[in-house]
């Protein structure tokens, strides 16, 4: 898996926060379009969001599970996207001075996805993973700035 990082000022913890609400998901996950329901026990492993994703009309309804959840340092997810198939997407957080390193990896496990060449697969998710990122390194510093006393 292709590993994309981006330095945030923010904390492991405020990115932690942003991942344990369930009803962000489609704020920063590129492709998912709506969140239709939040198991009440995410993110804990095992637990789902269920998504849709696509471009509105062409909605595909799926979900995401939660494989192993270490908080604030690893999030491991199964992305289900069918027909399409389903991917891995690990989120690490790794604390730094002023902050931290959030990094996500990603690929394909399951379905027709897998049949596309292992470097042209990794060039598309790269590209969504980069804007994905952004947007949840923005919403976590987003968050830290809003919950710091003034």
């Amino acid at each position: 898996m292709e590993k994309i990082s981006r330095d945030c000022s923010a904390s492991p913890q405020d990115v932690f926060e942003v991942l344990a609400d369930g009803w962000l998901y489609a704020s920063w996950v590129v492709g998912a379009a709506r969140i239709r329901a939040v198991d009440a026990a995410w993110p804990l492993t095992g637990s789902r969001i269920h998504h849709s994703i696509g471009p509105w009309p062409l909605l595909l309804d799926d979900e995401t599970v939660v494989r192993q959840y270490d908080p604030p340092r690893l999030v491991v997810l199964q992305a289900k996207g069918w027909p399409v198939g389903e991917a891995e997407v690990r989120i690490e957080a790794t604390a730094r001075p002023g902050g931290c390193t959030v990094t996500i990896a990603e690929d394909v496990i399951a379905g027709p996805g897998k049949f596309i060449p292992k470097p042209l697969r990794q060039l598309m998710i790269g590209w969504r993973n980069t804007e994905t990122l952004r947007r949840l390194v923005l919403m976590a510093e987003g968050r830290a700035v809003a919950a710091r006393p003034t």
